[in-house]
């Protein structure tokens, strides 16, 4: 019988939640499965993966074939990866020490690219939270200084007094200034 790690779907329209089973390659997507390996949540960021790591790689090791999605979340996940370094002490190329200070290095590096996605995410929201806030702080001025500009009594402007009449400089005007000196 050919078995597949693939994916059942639960979950509501457009919130998909995912089991990782192991199931006859005959059977319909949400049909009858051998075995429940684990489940995928992709509506989180990063994606939830909770896998039972050594009965996935005994199937992995048995024949059993992952669909695409699913060798994509077994390789996220260092399954693929601890079978190859496997295969490398079946060879003989590696000892059993080697193997596994390999695959804990591996965990390592990518639990600090993991803890590091999230601690970017945590930031980037708290950033955008506070340029809100600020944003939101300079609106509630504006509003203020809109408020108070409407609400005191307008001052009418005094007038300036007017500007005297430039004086023409044609002979007449100054023939009638001239008398009224003397």
């Amino acid at each position: 019988m050919a078995t597949k790690i693939r994916l059942q779907r639960h979950g509501k329209k457009g919130k998909p939640f995912y089991y990782i089973v192991v199931a006859d390659a005959r059977a319909p997507r949400d049909g009858r499965f051998i075995e429940r390996l684990g489940s995928y949540n992709p509506n989180t960021n990063p994606a939830t993966i909770d896998i039972n790591f050594d009965k996935t790689l005994d199937w992995v090791n048995s024949g059993a074939q992952p669909t695409d999605t699913c060798r994509a979340i077994l390789s996220y996940k260092g399954v693929l990866y601890k079978k190859h370094l496997q295969g490398g002490l079946k060879k003989g190329a590696l000892t059993e020490e080697q193997v596994e200070t390999k695959f804990q290095e591996w965990l390592d590096t990518k639990d600090g690219k993991i803890t590091g996605k999230k601690t970017n995410l945590v930031s980037a929201k708290d950033e955008a939270r506070k340029a809100a806030l600020a944003a939101e702080a300079k609106k509630k001025e504006a509003k203020a200084a809109a408020i108070v500009a409407k609400n005191t009594p307008a001052v009418e402007e005094v007038e300036a007094p007017a500007v005297e009449e430039e004086v023409s400089e044609t002979p007449e005007a100054a023939a009638d200034e001239t008398p009224a000196a003397e």
